[in-house]
């Protein structure tokens, strides 16, 4: 592949990510600034906590397709075959890109969210299987514990198992990249687990109920 293409896509890929969609969509029908309320993230989470599902579900159903999207560019430019390591390793960094632009968004001065419904997409497009067995972790989890942190964490623990252990992956950028994950998730989450061993974190009580606000 020409560099000029590949960085072309790359950069599409990054303004993909970048559509602050919970953004517009507080201040386009709630007429707020979704990041100066709630935990002040511009994620899904947030905008159900402050808006209801009927604002929060497209929000998260259009930042999973950011990340599922952007990887699926490289099919429109020449590339190698799909498998390879060299396939994989594009995808990467095209979802790489659109997890960038979900966390630093250049359409709304670089203040994002975490970017896990765009890694969600990404992974989902890249490793469906082993992102499916992720999901059912996180449901799970959060079903039992009400704790959307502690559900993310340990669905990040679970994407390297599933990659490595249950489907058993041979490319090697992609158990670097699942191993990756799971680390940059504790990493991200070094405040919420401290609350979780203080007992301190805030139980997601609120994606449970039908909170709509006009």
């Amino acid at each position: 592949m020409q560099l000029i293409v590949l960085i072309s896509i790359i950069i599409l890929a990054y303004l993909l990510g970048s559509i602050p969609t919970s953004v517009w969509v507080g201040k386009i029908f709630y007429r707020i600034d979704i990041r100066e309320h709630g935990s002040g993230n511009a994620g899904a989470t947030n905008t159900i906590r402050v808006l209801g599902w009927k604002a929060g579900l497209p929000v998260m159903i259009v930042d999973v397709l950011k990340g599922f999207a952007a990887v699926t560019l490289i099919r429109f430019v020449q590339s190698p075959p799909p498998g390879t390591d060299q396939f994989v390793n594009y995808q990467l960094m095209l979802g790489g890109a659109a997890v960038i632009g979900h966390i630093f968004p250049v359409f709304a001065r670089f203040r994002g969210g975490k970017g896990v419904a765009t890694l969600f997409g990404m992974v989902l497009a890249i490793s469906p299987f082993p992102t499916m067995v992720c999901a059912g972790v996180f449901l799970i989890t959060l079903f039992l514990t009400k704790y959307v942190s502690l559900s993310s964490i340990l669905a990040g623990f679970t994407f390297p198992v599933a990659v490595i252990v249950i489907f058993h992956t041979s490319v090697t950028s992609m158990v670097v990249f699942s191993i990756a994950v799971s680390v940059l998730l504790v990493i991200t989450h070094q405040k919420n687990i401290g609350r979780l061993l203080r007992k301190e974190e805030s139980k997601a009580t609120f994606l449970f109920r039908n909170k709509e606000k006009s």
